[in-house]
């Protein structure tokens, strides 16, 4: 059913009001009719931005002159009538109407944000109305609204011109809005809704959203903001939804038991790391930590018979904040009886295939993201295994000191002066050989995938160990993958024997006096493997890192949904707002 002809008085596309108020109106030059208007978006201008300062303000003021702000917070009708929630698809309206037809017999209600408002005339203001249909393949569902005056004055005698003008100049782009009314087609074919009722303001937006959001601080520091802004930062977000759900659908399959395990605990084991601190006022004097790692306690239940087990959940580690480190963040791990490192590896490998896999064909699929996968189409075809101590051998042109002999941390040390490379902070023996593996081995993974295996044994305390006869090295039944010169994944044959992990730990604990960081002994646990543990591999991942690789993004804090810990701490002083 074709709208009838718009007034032709020009002065009312020159006329501005209030223009600062009017963030995404577009008006048009000199339309004749309306289905030229609605088939002609070209004819449409955006209107220039201008100084948002104090908008605010002028909005809130400008919104208590329309209605009593309560009022501008509707709930929703007691009735929910069907949405229209797919009435656009990505190829074709999902409409069986004719260009240009109006189905009076429909009755639809559409709820969304403003993207953009369009006037043509006194008496016509097209909307377009959007819902943003998160974790699908599909590009945000929006919708022109189409709001004549005469059409709803037919259906609503008491509403007056001043009415509706009323709402010209306070709808803007970024309110929420529900509307009913009947589906149209534009005589381009898109589907519309033709607005039986003025549309009802659901919630208004009281800032200005910008055109451009750019800086990465400003960017975590306003998430809400960056989202509306910029797609990519819901993409990342919905990438990190798929991957997990992957993973959680692989060890299902897999048969593994999803279990959670406590976070507060009076020792933070399963990795080395300096773990933050805290108390309960329900055990006054008592010193509690925020796990490091679940691995312990994942531990102990294969011990108790849960063959298979695995964990997704946060981890926290009171170091500092970088491009790839936050102190707190999403950590995976499984626990998997009679596993053996060449099982752990097929694992790794499977499960990272079929991420990349399902990553891929989101990206293909989903409008919305514009750019090629971060890594090459031949990256992920294949993947190179190297051992530790050979490697490193290979490039320093010569054998590795004993690396059990006392003095093995002093010779290790000399080879850093002798090679011109940079020492570490704490040069303990662990960190010394992790540093020449940094700079030696782990840039091999730009290539294509990377796992370096058999690392000496003094890196891999909870691991089991063997003498590898080739270099007559104590090494560890343990592999690290590294992908683009980052570690994604650690995994490793589970130490078994009370007795050898007794002393593992003791080891540790000397080391402490040098690094705190380095692992403290757990009677509980070494008290639960002398009920049995059977032969175990284990492996663990950063989700976040995961997330970072699949989603090209260079920042920890770009894949976590309010940023890094700089960011969250500073949302929590923001003051309140002035009067």
């Amino acid at each position: 059913m074709p709208l009838p002809e718009i007034m032709s008085n020009t002065n009312v596309f020159t006329r501005r009001l209030r223009p600062h108020l009017f963030t995404g109106f577009r008006r048009s030059q000199c339309p004749s009719i309306t289905r030229s208007f609605a088939s002609q978006p070209s004819l449409c201008v955006e209107e220039k931005r201008s100084d948002s300062t104090h908008d605010y303000e002028k909005r809130v003021a400008q919104l208590e002159t329309y209605k009593p702000l309560s009022q501008c917070y509707p709930r929703l009708p007691e009735i929910r009538r069907p949405g229209l929630g797919e009435l656009k698809t990505d190829s074709a309206p999902d409409l069986s109407l004719n260009s240009g037809e109006t189905d009076t017999n429909s009755d639809v209600v559409f709820k969304g944000r403003v993207r953009s408002v369009r006037t043509a005339g006194s008496k016509l203001i097209f909307v377009d109305l959007g819902q943003t249909v998160s974790g699908t393949v599909k590009d945000s569902g929006s919708i022109q609204i189409v709001c004549q005056f005469k059409r709803l004055q037919k259906e609503n005698s008491e509403l007056s011109l001043d009415d509706f003008k009323a709402f010209g100049k306070m709808i803007r782009k970024g309110d929420f809005y529900m509307v009913r009314g009947h589906n149209h087609c534009t005589e381009r074919g898109e589907a519309s809704i033709l607005a039986t009722e003025l549309p009802t303001m659901m919630s208004p937006s009281l800032h200005q959203i910008p055109d451009k959001l750019e800086d990465p601080e400003a960017r975590a520091r306003s998430r809400h903001v960056d989202m509306l802004v910029n797609d990519d930062a819901r993409v990342t977000l919905e990438i990190r939804s798929l991957i997990e759900h992957k993973f959680i659908d692989f060890f299902g399959h897999e048969g593994y038991t999803k279990v959670t395990t406590p976070i507060l605990s009076a020792l933070a084991g399963g990795a080395a790391a300096r773990p933050f601190q805290t108390e309960a006022t329900e055990l006054a004097g008592e010193k509690l930590s925020l796990r490091i790692a679940p691995e312990l306690w994942l531990k102990r239940l294969v011990v108790g018979g849960m063959e298979r087990v695995y964990e997704i959940g946060p981890a926290f580690r009171n170091e500092g904040v970088d491009t790839t480190h936050n102190p707190e963040f999403t950590i995976c791990e499984f626990y998997r009886a009679w596993a053996s490192l060449d099982d752990l590896i097929a694992t790794t490998w499977f499960l990272i295939t079929l991420t990349e896999q399902a990553v891929r064909s989101y990206r293909k699929r989903n409008l919305r993201i514009k750019d090629e996968a971060p890594w090459g189409a031949e990256y992920f075809k294949n993947y190179d295994e190297v051992e530790f101590i050979p490697e490193l051998e290979k490039h320093l042109r010569g054998p590795l000191p004993d690396l059990q002999h006392p003095d093995a941390q002093a010779a290790v040390l000399s080879l850093f002066d002798k090679h011109d490379i940079p020492k570490p902070a704490n040069p303990t023996l662990p960190r010394l050989l992790d540093a020449l593996a940094a700079h030696y081995i782990e840039p091999l993974s730009h290539k294509q995938p990377l796992f370096i295996t058999h690392h000496p044994a003094c890196m891999s305390p909870l691991s089991k160990h063997f003498l590898c006869t080739g270099t007559n090295q104590i090494v560890a039944a343990r592999a690290e993958l590294f992908i683009q010169g980052r570690e994604y994944a650690n995994m490793y044959e589970e130490e078994n024997s009370p007795f050898e992990q007794r002393r593992k730990f003791e080891e540790q604990a000397k080391m402490r006096e040098q690094d705190s960081e380095a692992m403290q002994l757990d009677e509980s646990y070494l008290q639960a493997l002398e009920w049995g543990l059977p032969p175990t591999g284990g492996w663990g991942c950063g989700v976040d890192r995961f997330v970072m690789l699949f989603a090209g993004r260079e920042r920890m804090a770009d894949v976590l949904a309010f940023g890094s810990l700089r960011n969250v701490v500073g949302l929590g002083q923001v003051g309140k707002r002035k009067a």
